[in-house]
């Protein structure tokens, strides 16, 4: 079961794809808030929202590489070049499992790379690590 003081942001652009996190999230019984954006610039818009869902909580990204308006690598480029984003705790999940991007990936300090085939059925086995996740792992007050 993954925290209830974590909140999620997926960023996926496919509607297929993120209705099934969600359902994955509501079989396991997940309670914590699911958000969804449908491209990085989304993203970082409410990444950066002072008044928004993000701020001062602990939360975790789940980020498809190939999107609209700007890709996975770019946000990732970006966020990790803003001081008060740098930190964000992310998870590529996407259908690319392409060295290139596994390294990208990587080189912009992502916590891990998840390919959509390896994310188990409903994409149950994602929700179970991110439950095991955010019940060991130590997170600061304030990301």
């Amino acid at each position: 079961m993954i925290a209830q003081n974590i909140r999620i942001l997926l960023v996926e652009d496919d509607d297929i794809d993120a209705e099934a996190v969600k359902r994955g999230f509501a079989k396991a019984g997940v309670q914590c808030p699911l958000y969804r954006a449908t491209n990085g610039v989304e993203a970082l818009e409410m990444l950066r929202d002072k008044k928004g869902y993000f701020q001062d909580v602990p939360y975790i990204v789940l980020l498809d590489l190939k999107l609209p308006k700007m890709n996975g690598r770019e946000f990732l480029e970006e966020i990790r070049n803003d001081a008060k984003l740098r930190k964000s705790v992310v998870f590529v999940l996407t259908t690319s499992n392409a060295e290139t991007d596994k390294l990208a990936a990587y080189s912009q300090c992502v916590a891990g790379y998840i390919t959509k085939a390896n994310a188990g059925v409903e994409f149950c086995d994602l929700v179970q690590m991110l439950g095991h996740y955010s019940q060991i792992n130590e997170f600061p007050v304030c990301i």
